[in-house]
């Protein structure tokens, strides 16, 4: 696939060319900058529709010093020595621990940015599809041969065929004709409540017609991605990547390895070494290639003829912990005692003072951010979900948890927004959503299943496992309920609620800062107004 190259005049190279580790590439790190600017930059990053390095020319680049030295890239003798010694003589991976980079992972689909948030221990920011547009064609995109002519923003292979590419088009294309149709029916139906800036209820709008349509998106949609990671998480990544079956994720995984030793050889000095990054893919390889051999031999690899039909689901498939457990691990930090003395202590209380107890230890919480402490970790929760794959992207992104998913296909069914069809799209919509089922069936037909994901609309559902403590899902399930936030994400954060409440009902009362509304209105229009009134 051809990459889109920044249209950048000579004097624009000359400027940023001291911080950024490639100037062609899609991937690259930031170098010589200060740890706020790059932190900033990757903040700014989801909203903004263009690269990373125009972003820094565009809106950054005033308001720092010009003339910085290139960058060389070199470690020192004294910390390379110094590491290798240590890293690689006594496998000593904590050091690895301790240092850290920002790179950009521009261009890739929404296939691979899931790949690339995998790891837990990270930062991650990618382009938003509430805020970004994919309606206009982008110069530079394409395969070799197709010339210069701009192209909608998916994922493109020649190995695909002529079919998924003319399907990929005609689901870019219906997307922006319902575009602008979609959201003069949502200014038309929410009128910007009194005292509203107009600025800000007209981002509120575009925010709204943008949730309500990328649904119609492929799999395939390019997006960029910014990672923060310790060298570590780096290696990690990289491996699984060049591991992975999709051409586009070994693409990704050499990229960023480069950009890595670009500036940091030594944290990922393994990676090439055939006794350790050798032998380390071939065995994330065998373990999966095991994984569908089995998969296979025991008729688990096909959709049931009725998942289509189940439609949505969040369900608690299994709990670890009761009430005592909670006070326990709530106290434990606090008392001179071994945990089964504590036991006997709370076990003797009755039911006022167990509750006067647990209301101590939690405390008023204020806001979402005042969290109890570690002993909620003592409790457990593992959901299984069916959602549509927008939503599972939001909260796949989540890092204290355990996430499983499964294959993006067509075979659990899609539906169109209710909003949609009273704004006359109903129709375009369910034309696309059987659009994306034919590309992918026709990829599946032709032996490249696992390609097949790219032609799949992120409205199309997908079953996947969340499994994880109760003070992460109380981060989780306040955050994601909330009135602002995309309604298929609050539904799963608001059902997951309910699920913890019936096996325990103290820490679903804890969980104060649940927002179960659902009516339908403008999800952004407050978040908007607040930032109206920063910026003012």
């Amino acid at each position: 696939m051809r990459y889109p190259v920044d249209d950048l005049t000579p004097a624009e190279r000359e400027r940023i060319a001291p911080h950024v580790t490639d100037l062609e590439r899609p991937v690259y790190a930031l170098v010589n900058l200060p740890e706020t600017v790059k932190g900033a930059l990757f903040a700014r990053y989801s909203r903004y529709p263009g690269t990373l390095k125009r972003l820094f020319l565009d809106e950054f680049a005033d308001s720092l010093p010009a003339g910085a030295p290139a960058f060389d890239g070199r470690e020192g003798d004294r910390a390379r020595e110094l590491y290798e010694r240590i890293f690689l003589g006594f496998g000593d991976d904590s050091v690895a621990q301790l240092g850290g980079l920002h790179v950009a992972a521009e261009w890739s689909s929404n296939v691979l940015t899931k790949l690339l948030q995998r790891p837990r221990i990270g930062a991650y920011l990618e382009q938003s599809t509430r805020y970004i547009a994919f309606d206009r064609p982008v110069a530079g995109l394409g395969t070799a041969g197709d010339g210069a002519a701009a192209s909608h923003r998916y994922y493109r292979d020649p190995d695909l065929g002529p079919a998924y590419a003319a399907a990929m088009d005609e689901l870019f294309g219906i997307y922006a004709d319902l575009l602008p149709r979609v959201t003069r029916w949502c200014a038309e139906t929410y009128p910007a409540p009194d005292g509203t800036p107009a600025a800000a209820h007209e981002r509120a709008l575009k925010a709204k017609a943008l949730d309500l349509l990328r649904g119609l998106l492929p799999a395939s949609t390019l997006s960029h991605v910014g990672i923060y990671a310790s060298g570590q998480t780096y290696e990690q990544l990289v491996l699984h990547l060049l591991a992975h079956p999709l051409p586009e994720a070994r693409q990704y995984g050499r990229w960023i390895l480069d950009a890595v030793q670009a500036v940091t050889p030594s944290f990922v000095s393994r990676v090439e070494r055939p006794d350790r990054g050798g032998r380390w893919i071939a065995y994330l390889r065998e373990r999966e290639a095991a994984a569908d051999r089995w998969a296979g031999r025991l008729g688990l690899d096909q959709a049931s003829a009725a998942a289509r039909e189940d439609g949505p689901s969040v369900r608690l498939v299994h709990h670890d912990g009761d009430e005592e457990d909670l006070l326990a691990g709530l106290l434990y930090e606090s008392v001179a005692c071994d945990e089964a003395t504590a036991r006997v202590a709370i076990a003797a209380l009755d039911g006022d003072e167990r509750g006067a107890l647990l209301a101590d230890l939690v405390g008023a919480r204020e806001n979402r951010r005042h969290r109890p402490g570690r002993g909620l970790e003592r409790l457990r929760y593992r959901f299984e979900i069916v959602s549509d794959y927008g939503a599972f992207r939001d909260l796949q992104r989540h890092r204290m948890l355990t996430v499983q998913w499964q294959p993006l296909t067509p075979e659990l069914g899609a539906e169109v927004p209710e909003e949609v069809t009273l704004a006359g799209g109903g129709d375009d919509y369910r034309r696309a959503l059987t659009r994306s089922a034919e590309a992918w069936q026709a990829l599946v037909d032709a032996g490249r299943p696992r390609e097949a994901s790219y032609a799949v609309c992120l409205g199309y559902r997908i079953r996947y496992v969340l499994d994880l403590n109760a003070r992460a899902a109380m981060q989780l399930v306040e955050l994601r309920s909330g009135r602002e936030g995309h309604p298929a994400y609050r539904a799963v954060a608001q059902e997951m609620h309910r699920l913890i409440a019936d096996v325990h009902p103290t820490v679903g009362a804890a969980m104060r800062h649940v927002d179960h509304s659902v009516e339908p209105r403008l999800e952004r229009i407050l978040s908007e107004m607040r930032a109206e009134r920063r910026l003012g």
